[in-house]
């Protein structure tokens, strides 16, 4: 057993959610150890470290029965590492039907962290010319807030989605490092079993660490695990009712080829795009890497479009998807995309023909279904209260699985909201 006896609380998970609590709590003064399934080691923002992190099937890399792939960062700072940095506000009145008011830490939130669209002279020639395109043809394309702090990012560079070196991009790692000087002690590379509650109170967590099993204590848990790893635990912890009639964010990349663009390929994604509210769907520019551009080719059976990266404009349409599935006792993904669902990606697909076609993009095509964001396996309103409380006093929640609907949108602002919310109801209850 780990020497835990001075910890206040435990956070399982750095994700957003996890992160913003331990550095509110850390920062308040509390005790706090921190466990992450994955490892603590500097973002280099290369393919090696990605693929380490998001690419390992059955751990980091799940599938639908629909072969669509669901990725979730395994490092610390979770998923937030590889996310594209959009700052999408949180859905207020659909959180406070739930009795839940982030209001006030969605303001905090904004003052904090950078929230803005990037200066013209970091949206790349490939962002700008499908912008350009999507406007004269008379969408209300424009550019979208970032979690970017822009003195420090580069023209050119595509590192966004492979971990930002730099420190450009907010992710969750920013503050695990700030909780870590306010005295927070960080337990990577350790899986959490399952919460231990004796007498109906919470006293620590059972943890598998090279193979072997022990336990940390702490009267107070926080899971931040993410949409499909906090169920898991909870469940086998003994907390009924996790894992079912989730979200995840059904995707496709629209892409056609055109004629190479000068520094085309090396620019953030996801710099401009529109919100088609009404419709239930999302379009943005979407430029990839090298890498993760010829895995797309190959998963639509393009072969031939292989080494057409700086000459392939692509638009990604995200849908917003139905409630439905499970997820298995070990986390599989038991979910498959709803023929409504596929409509509204079909539609989507269809609007993003024709802005390629206006932007001189020819041989238009689409990849296979990949997903996002799952949630809503932690509900609001059925396994966590208001204050994200399961019914086990000082067991909380606070990830993606707590979003009671599918909304559609990235759902990291809302996190960091919710976090901080977290973290004040347990500073004023403790």
């Amino acid at each position: 057993m780990i020497n835990s006896e001075a910890y206040d609380a435990i956070v399982v998970g750095s994700g957003p959610g996890g992160a913003t609590v331990t550095r509110e709590l850390s920062k308040a003064g509390k005790k706090i150890a921190l466990v992450d399934w994955g490892r603590h080691k500097p973002l280099k923002g290369n393919m090696i470290q990605a693929v380490l992190s998001i690419g390992i099937p059955g751990k980091s890399l799940l599938f639908t029965p629909d072969f669509a792939a669901v990725f979730r960062g395994i490092i610390s700072g979770g998923s937030s590492v590889f996310y594209y940095g959009t700052a999408f506000e949180p859905p207020i009145e659909l959180f406070k039907k739930y009795g839940v008011d982030i209001s006030k830490e969605v303001m905090e939130v904004g003052k904090e962290l950078p929230t803005q669209p990037l200066d013209d002279s970091l949206v790349g020639p490939m962002a700008m010319k499908i912008m350009h395109s999507a406007r004269e043809l008379g969408y209300d394309w424009k550019k979208l807030p970032k979690f970017i702090y822009q003195d420090k990012c580069k023209t050119e560079c595509w590192r966004c989605s492979y971990g930002c070196p730099h420190g450009a991009k907010w992710s969750g790692r920013l503050f695990v490092e700030q909780s870590l000087e306010n005295g927070a002690d960080l337990i990577p590379g350790t899986r959490v079993e399952k919460v231990l509650i004796e007498n109906g109170k919470v006293v620590g967590v059972e943890i598998k660490k090279n193979g072997r099993k022990s336990r940390i204590e702490a009267p107070l848990v926080v899971i931040s695990a993410g949409g499909i790893g906090s169920p898991v635990i909870l469940n086998n912890s003994g907390i009924e009712g996790t894992g079912k009639d989730f979200f995840f964010d059904p995707l496709i990349a629209v892409m056609g080829t055109t004629d190479r663009i000068p520094g085309g390929g090396r620019e953030i994604p996801m710099a401009t795009g529109i919100h088609m509210e009404e419709e239930g769907y999302l379009m943005t520019d979407m430029t990839m890497t090298g890498t993760l551009f010829r895995a797309f080719n190959v998963g639509a059976l393009k072969p031939q479009r292989l080494f057409s990266h700086d000459r392939t404009l692509t638009i990604m349409v995200k849908a917003r998807d139905d409630l439905g599935g499970s997820l298995t006792r070990r986390g599989g993904v038991k979910k498959r995309i709803s023929q409504e669902d596929k409509n509204k990606l079909n539609k989507g697909f269809e609007r993003a023909r024709e802005i390629l076609k206006k932007a001189g993009a020819r041989d238009i095509y689409r990849s296979m279904y990949l997903a996002a964001h799952p949630g809503g396996t932690v509900k609001i309103g059925e396994v966590v209260d208001s204050n994200l409380q399961t019914k086990t006093e000082n067991l909380y929640v606070c990830d993606c699985s707590v979003i009671p609907e599918a909304w559609g949108l990235p759902p990291t602002f809302s996190l960091v909201a919710l976090g901080k919310r977290l973290a004040r109801h347990i500073l004023d209850k403790n």
